[in-house]
């Protein structure tokens, strides 16, 4: 017999209620989708039925990115005590790098895949407006979180986490992105300002990672293990490892006949000096990563938002890995980045069927206990 406390409807929640609670951590959802689209693309040789698969996940992003911009705008225009809040949690504050990230993922998917769909004219249009606010966005984070954190945050060393990157590898996105709209600019200067516009991004993100990582590294040897729900934010180490390397060996694409010598030559040399010990420790990672988690999993880790970091990070070391196989002629790198969009693709999913489910039950959307 069902009771009926069971028979019960669930009451429902308004709109506007609704989202209270969204935060932007949920932008994590858009950069792992639209990265399955990136990596998938990058892959050496041709997949059947690949390029189309991947052109309905960038429309999925575009469609999410689309839904959580609405509901953000929302959040912030109903709920602007609980937006402040966000601002001054610790916590939360650097997941407010994710908007710059899913934008600019969103806008690279476009003018690799989406263009099949919508024309190349309207993908260099919507990449366009997509990078420009993922860049201008993205450098706003890495500033203001940072100042929140010297001036209003109260945290100590044993308070690192991974999580304190997000904002600092937004610029590292946009320079890894920027050089796909280099060939639709004026020939000569304008080229040129971009391209070396998108190394001084990365060139922001790389220093501004090689201070943190340290604090991020010493509180995971010397501080207590991570909470449970949080040990997948070990994996976000891998994003500016993996971002970094597909960002070099971007300029040593858009280098080549834009560059007068030995300037073009030198990126593409820089592109493997850089890139295959960098990603080389991005492997090292991955292991420690995998083991911390396992070793979570068993002590009863459940689902989480935080599970998205098992996506986008590994798809940046893909899309890495599938570029030094072009510069270096190596298929031990075609067959790396395979195996990491396997990876990619089989987490992408769980999370994605975890979400959904979180949404129709409501739990995600709940005020945290």
């Amino acid at each position: 017999m069902v009771t009926a406390a069971h028979s019960r409807p669930r009451p429902r929640t308004s709109p506007r209620a609704a989202v209270r609670h969204l935060g932007p951590n949920w932008y994590a959802s858009v950069m792992g989708t639209a990265i399955v689209a990136n990596a998938g693309v990058a892959l050496p040789g041709a997949v059947p039925g690949l390029r189309t698969a991947c052109a309905a996940v960038w429309a999925l992003s575009l469609l999410m990115l689309a839904a959580l911009l609405a509901a953000r705008a929302a959040h912030w225009l109903h709920h602007r005590d609980q937006a402040r809040a966000h601002l001054l949690d610790p916590a939360v504050a650097p997941f407010h790098g994710c908007l710059s990230m899913a934008l600019l993922a969103v806008g690279a998917a476009t003018v690799l895949v989406g263009r099949d769909w919508i024309g190349l004219g309207a993908a260099v249009a919507l990449d366009a407006v997509l990078f420009a606010a993922g860049t201008a966005t993205g450098l706003a984070a890495a500033v203001a979180i940072p100042y929140l954190m010297v001036v209003r945050h109260e945290v100590t060393a044993d308070q690192a986490s991974p999580v304190w990157l997000l904002p600092v590898v937004a610029p590292m996105v946009a320079a890894a992105v920027g050089p796909l709209l280099v060939p639709h600019l004026p020939p000569g200067q304008a080229r040129q300002t971009l391209l070396y516009g998108c190394v001084a991004l990365f060139g922001v993100s790389l220093l501004a990672t090689l201070v943190l990582l340290p604090l991020v590294f010493a509180r995971l040897v010397t501080g207590p293990p991570l909470p449970l729900a949080l040990t997948p934010t070990v994996f976000l180490v891998l994003g500016p490892l993996g971002q970094s390397t597909t960002a070099v060996n971007a300029f040593a694409d858009a280098a080549d006949g834009l560059l007068p010598a030995p300037f073009d030559r030198g990126f593409a040399v820089f592109a493997v000096v850089y890139g295959v010990p960098v990603l080389g420790f991005a492997l090292l990672w991955l292991a420690l990563a995998a083991a911390l988690v396992a070793r979570a999993r068993r002590a009863g880790m459940g689902f989480a938002m935080t599970w998205w970091a098992f996506t986008f990070p590994v798809g940046t070391c893909a899309t890495g890995a599938a570029a030094l196989g072009r510069h270096t002629g190596l298929t031990a790198y075609a067959w790396l980045a395979t195996g990491l969009f396997a990876l990619l693709v089989t987490a992408w999913a769980v999370a994605l069927t975890h979400t959904a489910r979180g949404l129709l039950d409501g739990r995600l959307l709940a005020a945290p206990r």
